[in-house]
């Protein structure tokens, strides 16, 4: 079923940081889950699980040390359900070397993913695709198939397992792009294993309204709060020494501009903020800043520069033939050098998900949860499904003055917002 696709895939350009960075308190997670409205039967979703991971195939690899670089190999073990976990520190050995874990909490179905493996969209489509097919074989439903819900019954293609930064930006010259330490929350630092999370809910609806009376996107607005809820933070900050930028990190999913169908990483990212040495911004203009920003960065000639920039250093001779273990610490090092340090917090947004109607029925809600973060001091993620948002806001400090200015000015914009604390470490 699987002879299109090779037994053995090179790391994608974008994927090579995470088992550098990866060490014995800190590894690149993020959590999926998509509520259901009954309990979920793990014997019919064991079988889902056997089958979906054979059409996308990625998801039967483990992670191998090359002599030059790391690989995705097909792994022995079979994917089975586990036991739920805490968001921290992934271990390959309890996975029997897979690079995600599925588990079930009651009626929830949890996916979480060693980011090497896929970006959100990727795994977003595998776990929506699990769902489909548990929902297809207990419910005796007929599913319409999409863009994020496959056929299991279908072959895999390589296009959907490729590297398409290398299809798309092999051989072009690029450059890197500029940028300026980013002013960083403070507090004290939870121990290694603890992460918080605060999880926020409410009407997509009423959060587009908000978003056309101001003329931008939902991922626009939700980036305007989190810079006013910095600059709450970075007024309350007595520290002579802080930096009067402040970026948010948002990370651009570019599969629909290159027209590619990969479930490995394929994204960018825009650092989209306002330097406030001058003064503090109102809120208008916030939101004028960072619209005018992202449609700037988000141009070809703006966003494809610094992409095929990476693609370029990695297929430079001396780079390619430098021994993995020469190339762990540096590929680690540039990461710390050129990470967190450009931003200030993360905005992952997923977007309003389309599943087929078959399946609506029987799903209440899908959430999607970054896990510690390594520089920063915590990130946002954010998804849209059936008329409601899915806010996560997960952070590595005890305080939550960030956190609770950006809910501040939700409640100031007119937007209800429920809210729930846990722990997920």
């Amino acid at each position: 079923m699987i002879a299109t696709i090779p037994a053995r895939l090179r790391l994608d350009n974008a994927a090579n940081i995470y088992p550098a960075s990866m060490s014995k308190h800190y590894s690149s997670l993020y959590r999926m889950k998509v509520s259901l409205v009954d309990p979920v039967d793990t014997d019919i979703l064991q079988a889902a699980l056997l089958r979906v991971s054979e059409r996308i195939p990625t998801f039967r690899c483990t992670l191998r040390n090359g002599t030059f670089w790391w690989y995705l190999d097909r792994c022995k073990a079979l994917p089975c359900i586990r036991p739920v976990k805490p968001l921290k520190h992934f271990s390959f050995k309890e996975q029997e070397g897979l690079l995600y874990r599925v588990s079930v909490e009651g009626k929830e179905i949890l996916l979480d993913v060693f980011h090497a493996l896929a970006d959100g969209n990727g795994a977003m489509c595998f776990l929506l695709t699990l769902a489909g097919e548990y929902i297809r074989t207990r419910y005796g439903v007929s599913l319409t198939y999409n863009q994020l819900v496959w056929n299991p019954g279908e072959h895999p293609v390589y296009a959907e397992v490729e590297d398409s930064f290398k299809t798309v930006f092999s051989g072009r010259h690029g450059q890197l792009e500029k940028n300026v330490d980013a002013y960083h929350i403070r507090g004290n630092v939870l121990p290694f294993s603890a992460v918080k999370d605060l999880r926020a809910v409410l009407s997509a609806d009423a959060f587009r309204r908000v978003c056309r009376q101001y003329g931008c996107t939902v991922t626009e607005l939700l980036t305007a709060t989190m810079l006013w809820a910095l600059q709450e933070e970075h007024r309350i900050d007595t520290s002579a020494r802080k930096r009067s930028v402040l970026k948010v990190s948002v990370p651009v999913n570019l599969r629909p501009i290159y027209g590619s169908r990969t479930v490995r990483n394929f994204s960018s990212y825009v650092n989209l903020g306002v330097d406030v040495k001058d003064g503090y911004y109102s809120f208008p203009e916030l939101v004028a800043a960072v619209k005018a920003q992202k449609e700037h960065d988000l141009r070809k000639e703006n966003l494809e520069p610094k992409i095929a920039a990476n693609v370029e250093l990695e297929e430079m001779l001396l780079v390619r033939m430098l021994p993995l273990k020469i190339k762990h610490p540096i590929i680690d090092i540039i990461n710390l050098l050129h990470g967190d340090r450009f931003c200030s917090q993360t905005l992952s947004n997923m977007g309003n998900l389309e599943v087929p109607e078959e399946m609506r029925i029987y799903m209440t809600g899908v959430d999607f949860i970054l896990g510690r973060q390594r520089g920063n001091s915590g990130a946002f993620s954010c998804v849209s499904y059936n008329g409601k948002m899915y806010l996560h806001m997960t952070r590595k400090v005890a305080g939550d003055r960030f956190e609770m200015a950006f809910l501040r000015q939700l409640s100031a914009l007119g937007l209800s917002v429920s809210t729930q604390l846990t722990n997920l470490a």
